[in-house]
């Protein structure tokens, strides 16, 4: 299985929108009700290229099989150093080091931009999620108690972070 990372391109957009509208619509690592149409995508898409935030997508065999990404954690300028990062593979995908190779090579691309931490903010009860944030060197840092809610749930979210660089 040879995986190939790349970045995304703008025709990326409606596989990367499936995907996510297959999590919005089916589980908890987004709190989004409603689907995300093509034009708020496109919009979500040029945002990422205009604030110089990578989208970087993997496919086996030229088929799309997930994206990750990071961006502003908050907009005040004293959080500029620091990003939240979203990863999203199609259902059956998960679980074969696909995840591990994209979130790699994001973490080395914000260490080159000099960011300072990432963040992961995982569904507490998502405990595939928060082992393979823990491979990846993120440490649980606190948790939100019941600030979510979706299918009719209170929701924890455990905040992970994953420190950069040393400055």
């Amino acid at each position: 299985m040879d995986i190939k990372i790349r970045f995304a391109e703008f025709s990326d957009i409606e596989a990367i929108r499936s995907i996510l509208n297959h999590e919005i619509e089916n589980g908890t690592a987004v709190y989004h009700y409603e689907k995300k149409s093509f034009s708020e995508m496109e919009e979500w898409f040029e945002d990422k290229k205009r604030f110089n935030f990578p989208i970087y997508v993997a496919e086996i065999d030229q088929e799309f099989i997930g994206y990750a990404t990071y961006g502003t954690f908050r907009p005040h300028k004293g959080f500029q150093y620091t990003v939240e990062h979203s990863i999203y593979l199609s259902p059956n995908s998960v679980g074969h080091g696909i995840g591990q190779k994209l979130m790699r090579v994001l973490i080395e691309h914000a260490k080159q931009q000099n960011f300072h931490i990432m963040l992961a903010f995982v569904d507490a009860s998502n405990n595939a999620s928060c082992q393979f944030h823990h491979k990846l060197g993120f440490k649980e840092v606190g948790i939100l108690k019941e600030v979510g809610n979706k299918f009719n749930t209170w929701l924890d979210i455990k905040i992970l972070e994953l420190k950069l660089n040393d400055n």
